[in-house]
């Protein structure tokens, strides 16, 4: 039986400023990022387009795949499709090693493929929702227009909404979004 040799975050943060590609870190294990598929950019892009716009309008920051998170209550390194920072970003200054690491996202938007679904809908969603700053966290399905959004109420508790229709409006952060919109140039 083959173990798996496990990192230290410190060790992950300096190989990851030296890589040419992304790595997530997930409590000791570095997982490669692959390459993402047409719709999948197109559907980023369309949401970083759209969100930018409005979010900007509110004093917030969208901020695309390229910004690493940290979620410490999982001992997890992500790269989350797009984020919504609408306080002051903080940033980790404990193992720096040259990346910027955000705390602080108040969205979290994952795309979803087939590979990813499950992962995103679970594990990571889990980890995402125990984050304080975290106000809401949006998957968006690459396959099929269906967009979940997970909200947090004034009263700490999560309320789920879920939009099949391209006439139906999702609200991301304070923006209200048209998923034909969202969908746009998408072929779904």
């Amino acid at each position: 039986m083959q173990t798996a040799t496990l990192i230290s975050p410190q060790e992950y943060l300096e190989q990851e400023a030296q890589h040419d590609h992304k790595h997530e870190y997930h409590a000791g294990e570095i997982v490669a990022m692959a390459g993402a598929q047409l719709v999948h950019n197109i559907l980023v892009a369309n949401l970083i387009r759209l969100l930018g716009v409005c979010a900007d309008d509110n004093g917030c920051l969208v901020l695309p795949s390229d910004m690493l998170l940290k979620l410490p209550e999982c001992e997890k390194y992500v790269y989350p499709d797009v984020m919504i920072v609408c306080e002051t970003p903080l940033l980790d200054d404990e193992h720096r090693q040259g990346l910027e690491v955000l705390l602080n996202p108040t969205v979290v938007i994952e795309v979803t493929s087939p590979s990813t679904a499950l992962f995103d809908r679970t594990e990571k969603m889990e980890c995402y929702l125990l984050l304080a700053s975290l106000q809401q966290y949006v998957l968006v399905d690459s396959e099929k227009v269906d967009v979940i959004t997970y909200t947090r109420s004034p009263q700490n508790q999560w309320i789920m909404q879920y939009f099949t229709q391209k006439t139906d409006k999702a609200t991301i952060g304070d923006c209200e979004l048209l998923l034909e919109d969202i969908y746009r140039k998408t072929g779904k």
